[in-house]
Protein backbone atom coordinates (compact mmCIF):
# COMPACT_ATOMS: atom_id res chain seq x y z
CA UNK A 1 0.00 0.00 0.00
CA UNK A 2 1.44 3.37 -1.03
CA UNK A 3 1.54 6.32 1.38
CA UNK A 4 -1.18 8.07 -0.63
CA UNK A 5 -3.45 5.01 -0.54
CA UNK A 6 -2.79 4.53 3.18
CA UNK A 7 -3.72 8.17 3.87
CA UNK A 8 -7.01 7.82 2.00
CA UNK A 9 -7.74 4.54 3.79
CA UNK A 10 -7.07 6.13 7.19
CA UNK A 11 -9.15 9.23 6.40
CA UNK A 12 -12.04 7.01 5.37
CA UNK A 13 -11.96 4.98 8.58
CA UNK A 14 -11.58 8.03 10.82
CA UNK A 15 -14.46 9.88 9.19
CA UNK A 16 -16.65 6.77 9.08
CA UNK A 17 -16.10 6.16 12.81
CA UNK A 18 -16.85 9.80 13.60
CA UNK A 19 -20.19 9.57 11.76
CA UNK A 20 -21.16 6.21 13.23
CA UNK A 21 -20.28 7.28 16.78
CA UNK A 22 -22.50 10.35 16.49
CA UNK A 23 -19.75 13.00 16.41
CA UNK A 24 -21.52 14.29 13.30
CA UNK A 25 -25.30 14.50 13.35
CA UNK A 26 -27.81 13.55 10.64
CA UNK A 27 -28.00 16.25 7.96
CA UNK A 28 -24.89 18.02 9.31
CA UNK A 29 -22.77 19.64 6.61
CA UNK A 30 -19.31 18.10 6.14
CA UNK A 31 -16.78 20.75 5.12
CA UNK A 32 -13.65 19.24 3.55
CA UNK A 33 -11.22 21.79 4.98
CA UNK A 34 -12.68 21.48 8.48
CA UNK A 35 -12.62 17.69 8.40
CA UNK A 36 -9.05 17.65 7.05
CA UNK A 37 -7.88 19.72 10.00
CA UNK A 38 -9.92 17.70 12.47
CA UNK A 39 -8.56 14.29 11.49
CA UNK A 40 -5.16 15.42 10.28
CA UNK A 41 -5.58 14.35 6.67
CA UNK A 42 -5.19 16.07 3.30
CA UNK A 43 -8.25 17.39 1.48
CA UNK A 44 -7.72 14.91 -1.37
CA UNK A 45 -7.91 12.03 1.11
CA UNK A 46 -11.00 13.53 2.73
CA UNK A 47 -12.66 13.97 -0.67
CA UNK A 48 -11.98 10.32 -1.53
CA UNK A 49 -13.37 9.26 1.85
CA UNK A 50 -16.57 11.24 1.27
CA UNK A 51 -17.09 9.59 -2.12
CA UNK A 52 -16.72 6.16 -0.54
CA UNK A 53 -19.07 7.02 2.32
CA UNK A 54 -21.61 8.33 -0.20
CA UNK A 55 -21.49 4.92 -1.89
CA UNK A 56 -22.13 3.25 1.49
CA UNK A 57 -25.13 5.45 2.21
CA UNK A 58 -23.65 7.29 5.19
CA UNK A 59 -23.09 10.58 3.36
CA UNK A 60 -24.99 12.49 0.68
CA UNK A 61 -22.92 14.33 -1.93
CA UNK A 62 -24.71 17.17 -3.72
CA UNK A 63 -23.36 18.87 -6.83
CA UNK A 64 -21.91 22.28 -5.96
CA UNK A 65 -23.29 21.97 -2.42
CA UNK A 66 -20.78 19.64 -0.77
CA UNK A 67 -21.54 16.75 1.55
CA UNK A 68 -23.89 16.09 4.44
CA UNK A 69 -24.41 13.21 6.86
CA UNK A 70 -27.34 11.36 5.31
CA UNK A 71 -30.61 11.74 7.16
CA UNK A 72 -32.49 8.44 7.35
CA UNK A 73 -36.23 8.78 6.77
CA UNK A 74 -38.65 7.18 9.23
CA UNK A 75 -39.77 4.59 6.69
CA UNK A 76 -36.21 3.72 5.73
CA UNK A 77 -35.22 3.34 9.39
CA UNK A 78 -38.03 0.83 9.88
CA UNK A 79 -37.14 -1.00 6.66
CA UNK A 80 -33.50 -1.29 7.74
CA UNK A 81 -34.55 -2.94 11.00
CA UNK A 82 -36.87 -5.32 9.16
CA UNK A 83 -34.06 -6.45 6.85
CA UNK A 84 -31.68 -6.67 9.79
CA UNK A 85 -34.12 -8.98 11.63
CA UNK A 86 -34.23 -11.40 8.70
CA UNK A 87 -30.45 -11.46 8.30
CA UNK A 88 -29.59 -11.70 11.98
CA UNK A 89 -32.13 -14.46 12.52
CA UNK A 90 -30.35 -16.48 9.84
CA UNK A 91 -26.92 -15.77 11.31
CA UNK A 92 -28.06 -16.72 14.82
CA UNK A 93 -29.31 -20.04 13.45
CA UNK A 94 -25.95 -20.70 11.78
CA UNK A 95 -24.02 -19.59 14.84
CA UNK A 96 -25.81 -22.11 17.08
CA UNK A 97 -24.03 -25.03 15.43
CA UNK A 98 -20.71 -23.26 14.85
CA UNK A 99 -20.05 -21.13 17.92
CA UNK A 100 -16.87 -21.98 19.83
CA UNK A 101 -16.31 -22.31 23.57
CA UNK A 102 -14.21 -19.13 23.49
CA UNK A 103 -16.98 -17.21 21.75
CA UNK A 104 -19.55 -18.46 24.26
CA UNK A 105 -17.26 -17.35 27.06
CA UNK A 106 -16.97 -13.91 25.44
CA UNK A 107 -20.75 -13.61 25.17
CA UNK A 108 -21.20 -14.67 28.80
CA UNK A 109 -18.72 -12.03 29.96
CA UNK A 110 -20.49 -9.42 27.85
CA UNK A 111 -23.84 -10.32 29.39
CA UNK A 112 -22.34 -9.75 32.84
CA UNK A 113 -20.92 -6.39 31.78
CA UNK A 114 -24.20 -5.39 30.09
CA UNK A 115 -26.01 -6.16 33.33
CA UNK A 116 -23.63 -3.83 35.12
CA UNK A 117 -24.27 -1.06 32.59
CA UNK A 118 -28.03 -1.42 33.08
CA UNK A 119 -27.63 -1.16 36.86
CA UNK A 120 -25.46 1.94 36.42
CA UNK A 121 -27.84 3.53 33.92
CA UNK A 122 -25.00 3.73 31.38
CA UNK A 123 -26.91 3.60 28.08
CA UNK A 124 -23.88 4.43 25.91
CA UNK A 125 -21.75 1.74 27.54
CA UNK A 126 -24.60 -0.73 27.16
CA UNK A 127 -25.00 0.16 23.49
CA UNK A 128 -21.31 -0.44 22.82
CA UNK A 129 -21.41 -3.87 24.49
CA UNK A 130 -24.64 -4.65 22.66
CA UNK A 131 -22.96 -3.99 19.31
CA UNK A 132 -19.99 -6.20 20.23
CA UNK A 133 -22.33 -8.99 21.39
CA UNK A 134 -23.98 -9.10 17.98
CA UNK A 135 -20.65 -8.96 16.17
CA UNK A 136 -19.45 -12.07 18.02
CA UNK A 137 -22.53 -13.89 16.75
CA UNK A 138 -21.88 -12.71 13.19
CA UNK A 139 -18.32 -14.03 13.46
CA UNK A 140 -19.53 -17.36 14.87
CA UNK A 141 -21.99 -17.74 11.99
CA UNK A 142 -19.09 -17.67 9.52
CA UNK A 143 -21.12 -15.96 6.81
CA UNK A 144 -18.98 -13.05 5.50
CA UNK A 145 -21.63 -11.71 3.12
CA UNK A 146 -24.31 -11.59 5.80
CA UNK A 147 -21.92 -10.01 8.27
CA UNK A 148 -20.84 -7.38 5.75
CA UNK A 149 -24.44 -6.48 4.90
CA UNK A 150 -25.36 -6.24 8.58
CA UNK A 151 -22.36 -4.05 9.28
CA UNK A 152 -23.49 -1.68 6.55
CA UNK A 153 -27.04 -1.57 7.92
CA UNK A 154 -25.89 -1.01 11.49
CA UNK A 155 -23.52 1.76 10.47
CA UNK A 156 -26.44 3.92 9.36
CA UNK A 157 -26.41 5.18 12.93
CA UNK A 158 -30.17 4.98 13.50
CA UNK A 159 -29.72 4.95 17.27
CA UNK A 160 -28.36 8.50 17.15
CA UNK A 161 -31.27 9.81 15.10
CA UNK A 162 -33.97 8.22 17.25
CA UNK A 163 -33.75 8.19 21.04
CA UNK A 164 -34.74 4.53 21.48
CA UNK A 165 -32.84 4.27 24.78
CA UNK A 166 -35.34 6.69 26.37
CA UNK A 167 -38.17 4.18 26.34
CA UNK A 168 -38.96 3.26 29.96
CA UNK A 169 -37.80 -0.25 30.87
CA UNK A 170 -36.21 -0.88 27.46
CA UNK A 171 -32.71 -1.57 28.80
CA UNK A 172 -33.97 -4.23 31.22
CA UNK A 173 -36.01 -5.94 28.52
CA UNK A 174 -33.09 -5.78 26.09
CA UNK A 175 -30.84 -7.49 28.63
CA UNK A 176 -33.35 -10.33 29.08
CA UNK A 177 -33.57 -10.72 25.29
CA UNK A 178 -29.79 -11.02 25.01
CA UNK A 179 -29.77 -13.55 27.84
CA UNK A 180 -32.29 -15.66 25.89
CA UNK A 181 -30.14 -15.46 22.75
CA UNK A 182 -27.09 -16.54 24.73
CA UNK A 183 -28.93 -19.46 26.35
CA UNK A 184 -30.04 -20.75 22.95
CA UNK A 185 -26.54 -20.47 21.51
CA UNK A 186 -25.04 -22.20 24.55
CA UNK A 187 -27.51 -25.07 24.04
CA UNK A 188 -26.60 -25.15 20.32
CA UNK A 189 -30.33 -24.96 19.58
CA UNK A 190 -30.66 -23.45 16.10
CA UNK A 191 -34.44 -23.03 16.23
CA UNK A 192 -34.32 -21.34 19.63
CA UNK A 193 -31.42 -19.10 18.61
CA UNK A 194 -33.20 -17.85 15.51
CA UNK A 195 -36.45 -17.38 17.44
CA UNK A 196 -34.74 -15.50 20.29
CA UNK A 197 -32.94 -13.22 17.85
CA UNK A 198 -36.13 -12.51 15.89
CA UNK A 199 -38.03 -11.82 19.13
CA UNK A 200 -35.29 -9.41 20.21
CA UNK A 201 -35.29 -7.54 16.91
CA UNK A 202 -39.10 -7.41 16.85
CA UNK A 203 -38.82 -5.54 20.14
CA UNK A 204 -36.13 -3.29 18.63
CA UNK A 205 -38.46 -2.52 15.71
CA UNK A 206 -41.35 -1.81 18.08
CA UNK A 207 -39.12 0.50 20.15
CA UNK A 208 -37.97 2.30 17.02
CA UNK A 209 -41.60 2.88 16.02
CA UNK A 210 -42.25 4.22 19.54
CA UNK A 211 -39.28 6.60 19.22
CA UNK A 212 -40.46 7.84 15.83
CA UNK A 213 -43.98 8.45 17.16
CA UNK A 214 -42.56 10.22 20.24
CA UNK A 215 -40.40 12.42 18.05
CA UNK A 216 -43.38 13.42 15.97
CA UNK A 217 -45.48 14.19 19.04
CA UNK A 218 -42.71 16.40 20.43
CA UNK A 219 -42.33 18.19 17.08
CA UNK A 220 -46.05 19.01 17.04
CA UNK A 221 -45.78 20.71 20.42
CA UNK A 222 -42.65 22.74 19.66
CA UNK A 223 -43.32 26.48 19.20
CA UNK A 224 -43.14 27.61 15.58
Amino acid sequence: MTKRTAARHDAYHQLREAIISGQFHPNERLVEASIAGRIGAGRTAVRAALVRLDQEGLVTLEHNRGARVRLISDNEALEIEQVRAALEGMLARRAASRISADQLRDLHEMIDRMRGRVEEGDSIGYSELNATFHQVIWAAADHPTGGRLLGSLKSQGIRFQYQTALRPGRAQRSLREHEAIFAALKAHDADAAESAMRDHLAEVLDTLQWAIDSQHRTARWLPG
